[in-house]
């Protein structure tokens, strides 16, 4: 990476939106990736990085805009991390969304969907039920800040409301911030994540050193005051508990499947309840569920699409790589009665052929696998009984890599695919597919 010329600012056109959210422009004859800039804007831009292949730089000045720039809502725009399209109108974030998908499709699975679905959306504010907050003392400021990440990572932006989160905590980031500014062993908190469920919402205080006495009551009296439950980590995951000692009711229902799941304080639970909601509902309708199909659900999670398909199918079987969400799930089936569906622990990046599950007959499967995709996974499975799959991503290259996979390894033919808002004014490409046997 090269030093550009202190202030070198150059005109540049931008002719397409990169997967990161930020413009691009060709510049004699090289790429170069603008922050702040939309398609078809012409800016001044002000080169930040150089590099072999491409250049970075970011727009400080918009001399033509794109009909489609609107005014960001948060003041924070351009600083915090969290947000990086807010600038681009909601319709217009969609579009250039299933653009990425498209072109992923296109560039690394060598396919393309037969038709398109319409894109799943909800409201773009106030969504986020789960977040990681960092936390830092920086003397210099006198302070203690609270929030995301900046967009150069190693500073924390200094946040005193955020619009994406549930209100529940977007409106209470100042006093969040005054509580921290208070506490003794505020510099030994690196972080805070929150959890909402329906009926709690949960702030986890990761912290390094014992806290004093005193910051306990401080916590308690805040959380109190708004509508908190208060739990501690003062190690790994298994040493979160409550600051008061009192089981917390963290669960979310699925009222179209009579359907409740609890979860713990620190589980993955789609960060987006409104889209959870249509998504699941997406996949169903997708997959087809019938009173005589038997169902593999990998990466199964705490059951989030497995009961409600057991809800439809004669039988279910999750398989997901993390014991305590296994637990959650088998314990989500007894409590809400669903008799139908089995889960297992299993790797999911390793061997599964010798897996009694792997090796059972099934009519349909449902992956919803991390960011890495279920490549392993597609070297073994699926089964020659399997003639219909949805594949539900967070990450549209891992996705369009599996679905080449699928087409090309296992005589599937891609049907359909299309985008879910789950992240709105941030770059993250929520998906789902639908492949189908000749």
């Amino acid at each position: 990476m090269k030093k550009p010329p202190r202030d070198m600012v150059f005109e540049a056109a931008i002719d397409d939106l990169s997967h990161d959210g930020r413009g691009v422009a060709h510049v004699d004859g090289k790429t170069v990736f603008v922050s702040d800039a939309l398609p078809g804007e012409r800016v001044r831009a002000k080169l930040l990085r150089r590099h072999r292949n491409f250049d970075e730089a970011h727009a400080g000045e918009i001399l033509a805009a794109s009909p489609d720039r609107v005014t960001p809502r948060c003041p924070h725009f351009g600083t915090c991390g969290g947000c990086v399209l807010q600038h681009l109108a909601p319709v217009a974030q969609i579009a250039a969304k299933q653009n990425v998908l498209a072109q992923n499709f296109a560039r690394i699975g060598h396919v393309e969907p037969a038709r398109w679905l319409a894109p799943l959306t909800a409201g773009t504010w106030g969504y986020r039920r789960r977040a990681r907050l960092s936390v830092r003392l920086v003397p210099k400021k006198g302070k203690t800040l609270v929030g995301f990440r900046e967009r150069d990572p190693r500073f924390v932006a200094d946040l005193v409301h955020c619009d994406v989160l549930d209100p529940a905590l977007g409106d209470k980031l100042d006093a969040l911030g005054a509580l921290l500014n208070d506490m003794q062993g505020a510099a030994s908190i690196p972080q805070i994540e929150f959890s909402a469920g329906d009926a709690a919402r949960v702030l986890v205080f990761r912290h390094l050193a014992p806290l004093p006495d005193d910051d306990k009551r401080k916590l308690a009296a805040f959380g109190r005051a708004h509508g908190f439950a208060i739990l501690l980590q003062p190690g790994g995951t298994d040493s979160v508990h409550p600051l008061d000692g009192q089981a917390v009711d963290l669960h979310y229902a699925l009222p179209d499947f009579g359907l409740k799941l609890a979860f713990a304080p620190l589980d993955f639970v789609q960060v987006n309840a409104r889209i959870n909601q249509k998504m699941i509902e997406h996949a169903l309708a997708l997959l087809q569920p019938g009173p005589g199909d038997r169902v593999l659900d990998l990466f199964c999670g705490l059951g989030n699409f497995s009961l409600p398909i057991a809800r439809r199918a004669a039988h279910v079987c999750g398989v997901e790589g993390d014991t305590g969400l296994v637990e959650r799930a088998r314990a989500n089936a007894v409590a809400n009665g669903v008799g139908n569906a089995e889960f297992h622990v299993g790797d999911l990046t390793g061997d599964v052929r010798g897996s009694t599950w792997a090796r059972a007959d099934w009519n349909s499967m449902l992956l919803d696998p991390p960011r890495s995709g279920a490549d392993a996974l597609l070297k073994q499975l699926p089964g020659k009984s399997v003639r219909r799959v949805v594949y539900v991503s967070c990450h549209p290259a891992s996705l369009a890599r599996d679905a080449g996979t699928l087409v090309r390894e296992h005589g599937f033919r891609l049907e359909a695919a299309g985008v879910m808002d789950m992240f709105p004014h941030t770059a993250h490409v929520e998906s789902i597919a639908l492949l189908e046997r000749g």
